[in-house]
């Protein structure tokens, strides 16, 4: 009688590399499209890509129209969207700053500090927060849909008439499911 072997299961990057199409379930595209976008920007990636899904395509459309992403186009063959992340320059210094000397006859001497001019990219979405979740919706009326930092930031929506921002679902007077809030 012939020995029962012990079956090892192979790790993901070796399927990786044999090109292995492993398909991972997902519950909750929206939780999934947010992270994959706050993982590209935490790592400063240019482009991060995302699951092909209408509401994807919704979002990201409303992204790209308030200035937080670069583009995003639809890659049929992949299933899925190539998102351009947007990012800013931010740039440091440290400014001459005069010290009060004393002794006599001297009044103040200039001190000169080291001046780093380091440039680095800043991404433009700053935050990414999932509000309603498939455990606990969450819906506002038209009068009563909060802001986000004093208006700096937006809500994303969805409402009857489709995927929309805060500011719009103010304007038309219509009220929905709070998605996320981006800023």
């Amino acid at each position: 009688m012939a020995e029962p072997t012990d079956f090892v299961r192979p790790s993901y990057n070796y399927l990786r590399k044999i090109k292995v199409k492993i398909k991972i379930m997902v519950n909750d595209t929206i939780s999934d499209v947010l992270t994959r976008i706050r993982n590209g920007c935490l790592i400063q990636s240019q482009i991060v890509l995302i699951p092909l899904t209408k509401l994807s395509e919704q979002i990201c459309h409303t992204l790209q129209k308030e200035g937080f992403i670069d583009s995003f186009k639809r890659d049929a063959e992949k299933r899925s969207f190539e998102i351009t992340l947007k990012y800013k320059a931010a740039t440091y210094s440290n400014s001459n700053s005069s010290v009060p000397l004393k002794g006599k006859g001297v009044r103040e001497a200039r001190v000169l500090q080291l001046s780093k001019a380091a440039s680095t990219r800043k991404p433009c979405i700053t935050n990414l927060r999932r509000i309603s979740k498939p455990g606990l919706r969450v819906y506002t009326r038209a009068k009563q849909i909060p802001t986000v930092l004093g208006g700096m930031g937006i809500l994303i929506i969805s409402t009857s008439q489709g995927i929309m921002t805060d500011r719009e679902a103010r304007f038309r007077g219509i009220g929905g499911e709070i998605v996320c809030s981006v800023w």
